[in-house]
């Protein structure tokens, strides 16, 4: 059985086993119910591997380009997250 390559946010749903404290889980189902639980797990998972590919991203340009300023940071992160927003599918960085 050949395995398909998913990008992040592709793919069916596959079953995984999650340990979060009981207070984090509670207030998780608070907010959004249990019926919503897997989307906002996913969801804040997808943003903070968005979050880390650009991570990625900016250290490598530094480690080739030299340093780059909080407000030169802040707008990659702007960009980013535009086309992000426009392409619809995660960059892939390494």
């Amino acid at each position: 059985m050949s395995e398909i390559p998913y990008g992040v946010g592709e793919g069916p749903a596959t079953r995984v086993s999650l340990s979060l404290p009981e207070g984090t889980a509670e207030a998780i189902r608070r907010r959004v119910g249990k019926r919503e639980f897997s989307a906002f797990i996913t969801e804040a998972v997808e943003r903070e591997l968005r979050g880390q590919i650009l991570d990625e991203y900016l250290a490598d340009y530094e480690r080739r380009q030299g340093s780059i300023s909080e407000p030169e940071q802040e707008r990659a992160r702007r960009v980013f997250d535009e086309v992000f927003a426009e392409e619809g599918q995660w960059p892939a960085a390494s």
